[in-house]
């Protein structure tokens, strides 16, 4: 009787254990716009999947307010990421899409203009790019996860140098045959042991130009394009640092360093974090700019130096600019915008977000939340405080969060703009020399477009005794260039079965061209790709044959050149 209860016993405790390990062939994590397009292409190749998100919305920036889509040149996007942008389309040629406007009054522009009988459509809300997405998902044999966080200090489970199971917090288990990390922070890639940077490399571990410190001035790089490199994104001149004005005994202001460090030499700094603001200026739909219950107005007395030490009109402060206001509406439909970083006191917390590629879960927590705290008050400050010149205020005041997009009963998203945390090291590196055209990938995957673009990075003291932002890098003038597939997968001694079409294999410099959303779905759906080549030819994912690879991402449209 005892034996009987005993096994009985042992197949509830199997049955439980079975209850919370779940088996498929790809298993990817991270909900991003790359883990999206990668779990449609799985389910189309005839993959079991399952997609795991650490919160409770999908989709990254694409639905998080980055809907002036960083493009490059269109002709360069193709498979499911171009899928996408032309059910965006689809979307807004529905006449009840179009609720806080008309579509004939809507204007897009520059790079994302959608031009007469285009099939695509490069501008949207978030909310769009969420229904889209979901919508697309809901074709296909997708296991969703939401709410789910690797246990980063044990959760991944090797064995023969590869990945068995992730394990989340809460104690679930997946096993998979091929694993997707499609995070922004390379969490899972970093838990399984696989090689990766922080920061930037010197110029001269690559043979570059425009990576490391670049606070002196505009330089040429080698195919004679300009980067502005210390020139856009800063302060006016004569904006004093100092707590005192001219007393450096009194201290710097919030988040300035004494030096930037020696010109072109690496450092673990990586660019600026914002929110990418979903705003509107529709009364009914506007929620006034909040100041926040931590506010500091020293926190932005460099704001306020910077209008004061103009010489001339507020439109005149830049000789790149034609602004009141530090940021940049992208018109968005709806009378909503996606507005992003401009001039040299703006959205981005420059200093304030180097601990986030490693810090855990919680401190990462502390780090957005400070983010938005800044942000916050940023907004509440131009449209509000007595220093900020009164046209200004007047413009600022006009605007706000919208009710419509976001959880937050305040309108402010949750998904902060991650720029660039971990970088894998793997035994292809993308540099500049690919961005340029120098050096050409033979395995070509996918193609980038955007320029080689970073923005600032610190902030420091000159040897005028001024304030002057450093890191801001935008490079352009080149054709778009392939991606190497051996940039997306580790050292085979290192894992063989891991995928990481985010946290590429690239330096700092080529990184800010790569980091594109677009980009991010065609590198997305070439890891599903490949992930299930692999299993089904029983190889290792750095083994897949490249020919054949290739052939099937013509064939579902992919382009490679």
């Amino acid at each position: 009787m005892k034996k009987l209860l005993s096994l009985f016993l042992l197949f509830v405790v199997v049955q439980l254990s079975n209850g919370q390990t779940k088996k498929y062939d790809i298993v990817i994590y991270g909900g991003t716009s790359a883990g999206v397009a990668a779990a449609i292409q799985s389910s189309r190749m005839g993959k079991s999947v399952v997609l795991i998100e650490p919160t409770n919305r999908i989709g990254g920036l694409t639905t998080g307010g980055l809907g002036q889509t960083d493009i490059g040149n269109k002709q360069a996007i193709g498979g499911i990421s171009r899928e996408f942008y032309e059910n965006i389309k689809k979307y807004y040629d529905d006449p009840n899409n179009w609720k806080w406007e008309k579509k004939s009054d809507y204007m897009d522009g520059g790079q994302t203009r959608t031009e007469d009988g285009e099939a695509s459509m490069w501008t949207f809300e978030p909310s769009a790019a969420l229904s889209v997405y979901k919508t697309m998902m809901d074709k296909e044999k997708i296991k969703m996860v939401y709410n789910e966080r690797l246990n980063r200090a044990s959760g991944v489970k090797k064995v023969n140098g590869e990945i068995e199971s992730i394990t989340m917090e809460s104690g679930k288990t997946f096993k998979g045959k091929v694993f997707l990390d499609t995070t922004y922070e390379g969490d899972l890639m970093a838990a399984a042991g696989v090689s990766y940077t922080v920061g930037r490399e010197s110029n001269e571990e690559y043979g570059e130009t425009l990576n490391g410190v670049q606070a002196n001035s505009i330089n040429r790089a080698l195919t004679g394009f300009v980067s502005k490199n210390a020139f856009n994104h800063n302060f006016i001149p004569g904006v004093d640092p100092y707590v005192v004005k001219g007393d450096p005994s009194s201290g710097l202001l919030p988040n300035v360093n004494e030096k930037p460090g020696l010109e072109s030499e690496g450092d673990k700094k990586i660019q600026a974090y914002c929110f990418r603001m979903c705003l509107t200026d529709h009364p009914d739909n506007r929620i006034p700019f909040q100041k926040p219950s931590n506010y500091d107005e020293i926190n932005y007395e460099l704001l306020f130096r910077n209008y004061e030490a103009r010489k001339g009109p507020i439109r005149e402060m830049y000789s790149y600019g034609n602004s009141l206001l530090p940021w940049i509406n992208s018109s968005m439909p709806n009378r909503k915008t996606d507005t992003n970083n401009k001039f040299g006191f703006s959205t981005d917390y420059i200093g304030r977000n180097y601990d986030y590629p490693e810090a855990s879960y919680a401190e990462r927590e502390k780090i957005i939340e400070d983010h938005r705290n800044y942000q916050m008050g940023l907004m509440w400050t131009l449209a509000n405080h007595p220093r900020i010149p009164e046209e200004v205020r007047k413009e600022a005041s006009r605007w706000g969060t919208t009710k419509d997009e976001f959880e937050r009963a305040d309108g402010w998203q949750q998904q902060l703009y991650i720029r660039e945390a971990r970088r894998m090291i793997s035994d292809y590196v993308m540099t500049q020399h690919n961005c340029e055209g120098l050096k050409v990938a033979e395995d070509a995957i996918g193609m980038a477009a955007y320029g080689m673009d970073s923005h600032n990075v610190q902030r420091y003291v000159d040897a005028n005794d001024y304030v002057q932002n450093e890191g801001n890098v935008e490079a352009h003038g080149f054709k778009p260039y392939p991606i190497s597939y051996r940039s997306l997968v580790p050292k085979k001694e290192e894992c063989k079965n891991l995928i990481v079409p985010v946290c590429v294999s690239s330096t700092h410099i080529a990184f800010g061209s790569i980091r594109m959303e677009p980009v991010f779905m065609v590198l997305g759906q070439t890891a599903a790709t490949a992930a299930a080549l692999a299993i089904d030819g029983k190889s290792d994912v750095q083994e897949v044959q490249y020919p054949i690879l290739r052939d099937r991402l013509l064939k579902d449209g992919q382009r490679i050149k």
